[in-house]
């Protein structure tokens, strides 16, 4: 990609030059992503040091992103924040809408094309240019001439219904009415106007017309290609003409630094442009616009975002760039550096982005910061900056229920990290400070460390001390009264399943419905959940089901809801949390129980299951919320039931279970929807009716049952694998079976809730967490209600219902 400066600096230009060699090689890796935002990390040289104290202000915080680094500085920044590549993948599609919106309002069409029968029809040049060799040519050359306004009179033979065609296909990417009917006329427009790609459809269409329906479809369905993607290459040609300086009309300086664009995406892009360039004021007319208020290097990185949907992001340079793109309303630019912030947030930078949101008035991004920060409090407290926290923002959050600690010990060291900062005036906080900390919650070993603690030569901490230590030993008896709460701001939600009587004499299947509402800190690490109930499921109980969640609503599908031979259900219902409503939606096609229920797109995969004979199927049905329907899909390539799925980077992964002769597998497949399941590498056990979850790019196995010469045991093993290079890897086992038990991933961290013991078939009413960071598993005592079958989702509940 040619540089689009003509006052050009060396050092930016190798920046430049680097960024998009990458970006050259790693395009085809972007159009085939699904996710939200892909990223590709490279080098960065200018990141600063992020372990320098400073408060941030408005103004204070573009002047520290000014500052240069050290050598030693900017190697450590090196490897700890590599820059990478944040992509859009809907932006092609937004750019194209704003583009025929334009078009539509005949805001800054500068195209007129003229057929013979006296039609007009108005474009920007650069748009069809992308599309048109004709029209390419002839922007290159007024392009040397300097014309604002283009006029085309087209030929004879074009029709007016090909050039509105050609015209549809070039800001929609898609051809509405192509049938044999129009073909013709299609065909002469793209042939005149030389458009290769309506060529390529019409002659696709013409194939078409002597085969079957059947045929036509699956042809249509395997050969063409989508309007987003038409979009997509749409958008590279006119970045490509960018690049080139082909049809430029507009000169955008920044520091002295002059950039050529387009107005025509410059509005696209850009809301302040947008209104630049259609209130009349001198800049509409001008060819040059000088922007006082941005930087070059904000400038380029955002005008690469407007002809790209790409951004290259680091730390040094992200919140000078999320300020930018805020003030100029370059709103596709501001949601990757936002994006970059939520996904690239750790304990070092968390309180810049609490400062820089501050700021600006960001009071979302300043709430996701915060939360951030309150969930890592520990590693946060460790930092150089938390040590630069104001005395009422430090009180807030140590008030906060949303403070995460592992134990009262850290908050204790937190306050006295932060006095210790500078003792001589903050010493007077301490009383104060000290009162945030629930001494008596600790250990004795834990308040041994206290005194050690405390150790400031500056003043004198022995009056202090003593107060504490009077608190810890008046309380200490009463402990087991107290606890420190953590509200998350999402919910463990536990649906159905079944519970033992009173009288320990049977189990029954259940309504009810619990979440997880706080979760409770006692003396040392003792935890527990505190459980309450949300409501019960309408009409019959069920156990053996799955639930799923899309756009926060929670669908409970299939089940059974008593153990005769006819008591296995397909219906489906949807939660409303907000309303806190019920619906009941259309019945899966068949009945299944035992399956694996996964959300991929919007929409939810049954897969597998048994059915009403207690047999295990091999089908798979989709359920889609628009359209309230169920349908099939490729079916596995053998029946399976008490297996276990989860989603992870766009694809679905299934593990173990039963087979037909109800045999406990080590398998795990890749399953396609299209195409059917892909062998990947066996377990290293055998594992069935056990949990599977998806956490920072590997798939986690827990609890369930294994088979050796077809008799089945508790698994307390545990492992997870890694899709990159095809591994398992074994990780600390759990101390209690939980066989038939439900599984949650919350705030990054896996919880399995309840099960039984094969063995014995008591039931397990304990919920296991465990931690990748440090790789072990902690026991939060109790299970709310029913502890077997159950299945269990994440779910954001209202405010009201957890006061």
């Amino acid at each position: 990609m040619n540089d689009t400066m003509e006052d050009k600096n060396p050092e930016e230009d190798n920046k430049v030059a680097r960024q998009l060699k990458l970006l050259q090689g790693s395009e085809k890796q972007m159009e085939n992503s699904d996710s939200h935002n892909v990223l590709f990390p490279t080098s960065d040289d200018d990141d600063d040091d992020d372990d320098d104290k400073r408060q941030f202000d408005k103004t204070s915080f573009d002047n520290d992103n000014d500052e240069d680094a050290t050598d030693s500085e900017t190697s450590e920044e090196y490897e700890e924040y590599p820059e990478k590549l944040y992509y859009y993948p809907a932006y092609p599609n937004r750019v194209f809408q704003a583009l025929e919106e334009m078009k539509r309002m005949s805001f800054l069409t500068d195209l007129t094309l003229r057929t013979q029968s006296g039609v007009h029809f108005h474009a920007h040049s650069l748009v069809l240019a992308a599309m048109s060799s004709l029209v390419q040519e002839m922007l290159q050359q007024v392009n040397e001439k300097n014309e604002r306004d283009r006029f085309l009179c087209v030929g004879p033979e074009v029709s007016d219904l090909g050039i509105s065609t050609v015209l549809e296909f070039t800001y929609t990417g898609t051809i509405s009415d192509l049938n044999r009917g129009s073909l013709a006329e299609i065909q002469v427009a793209a042939l005149y106007l030389g458009v290769p790609r309506v060529l390529k459809l019409c002659k696709e269409e013409e194939e078409r017309e002597g085969k079957n329906d059947g045929d036509k479809k699956m042809e249509e369905k395997n050969s063409r290609i989508t309007a987003e993607e038409q979009k997509m290459v749409s958008l590279q040609s006119i970045r490509q003409l960018w690049d080139e300086r082909v049809g430029c009309d507009v000169e955008v300086e920044a520091d002295g630094r002059i950039f050529c664009a387009h107005r025509v995406i410059l509005s696209a892009s850009s809301d302040y442009f947008r209104a630049m360039f259609s209130s009349g004021m001198k800049e509409t007319h001008q060819t040059s616009v000088s922007l006082l208020l941005m930087g070059a290097p904000e400038l380029e990185s955002l005008l690469h975002c407007c002809y790209s949907g790409h951004l290259f992001l680091d730390w040094g340079c992200i919140f000078k760039l999320t300020s930018t793109a805020l003030q100029f309303q370059f709103q596709p630019a501001l949601s990757l550096c936002l994006n970059f912030m939520q996904q690239e947030m750790d304990a070092h930078r968390c309180l810049d982005v609490v400062a820089f949101a501050e700021a600006y008035e960001m009071g979302d991004l300043q709430e996701m910061a915060e939360d951030f920060m309150l969930r890592h409090f520990e590693d946060v407290a460790a930092t150089l900056k938390f040590q630069d926290l104001p005395v009422e923002k430090l009180k807030k959050y140590l008030s906060s229920n949303c403070l995460c600690v592992t134990s009262e010990l850290s908050v204790f060291r937190a306050v006295v990290s932060w006095i210790e900062a500078d003792p001589k005036t903050r010493v007077k906080e301490a009383n104060d400070l000290m009162r945030a900390v629930l001494f008596p919650l600790m250990t004795f070993t834990e308040f041994r460390e206290v005194k050690v603690i405390m150790s400031w030569p500056q003043v004198s901490n022995r009056d202090l001390y003593e107060s504490l230590f009077e608190e810890f030993c008046t309380s200490t008896f009463n402990s087991h009264l107290g606890f420190r709460t953590y509200l998350p701001k999402e919910t463990l939600v536990l649906v159905g399943g079944e519970r033992i009587t009173e009288n320990l004499d049977k189990r029954m299947p259940c309504r009810e419905i619990w979440f997880s509402n706080s979760f409770r800190n006692y003396v040392g690490r003792m935890k527990r959940v505190e459980w309450r109930k949300l409501g019960e499921l309408p009409e019959k109980p069920r156990f053996c089901h799955s639930v799923g969640v899309i756009s926060g609503e929670l669908y409970v599908v299939g089940g059974r809801h008593y153990y005769g031979k006819e008591d296995t259900m397909k219906c489906t219902y949807r939660y409303n949390p907000i309303q806190n409503s019920w619906q009941k939606l259309a019945d899966m096609n068949e009945r299944r129980c035992n399956f694996a229920l996964v959300v991929l797109d919007g929409k939810m995969f049954a897969i597998g299951g048994d059915n009403d004979s207690e047999v295990s199927i091999g089908s798979v049905e989709v359920y889609s919320p628009i359209t309230d329907y169920w349908s099939f899909v490729h079916p596995l390539d053998q029946s399976l039931s008490g297996h276990a799925a989860s989603v992870l980077n766009g694809e679905i992964f299934i593990s173990g279970g039963f087979d037909s002769r109800y045999q406990c597998l080590a398998s795990m497949l890749l399953y396609h929807p299209e195409k059917g399941t892909t062998d990947l590498v066996d377990m290293s056990q055998s594992r069935a009716l056990h949990c599977m979850e998806s956490l920072k790019d590997c798939i986690y196995v827990a609890g369930g049952v294994s088979g050796v010469d077809g008799q089945l045991f508790d698994q307390l093993a545990c492992e997870f694998f890694d899709p990159i290079n095809g591994y398992w890897y074994t990780i600390m086992p759990m101390s209690l079976p939980h066989v038939s038990a439900a599984s949650a991933v919350l705030e990054g961290k896996i919880y399995i809730i309840g099960g039984y013991c094969h063995e014995d078939y008591s039931d397990t009413k304990v919920v296991h967490r465990f931690d990748p960071a440090t790789q072990h598993w902690e026991n939060l005592c109790g299970t709310p209600g029913s502890n077997t079958y159950i299945a269990a989702c994440v779910l954001a509940l209202p405010h009201h219902l957890r006061q």
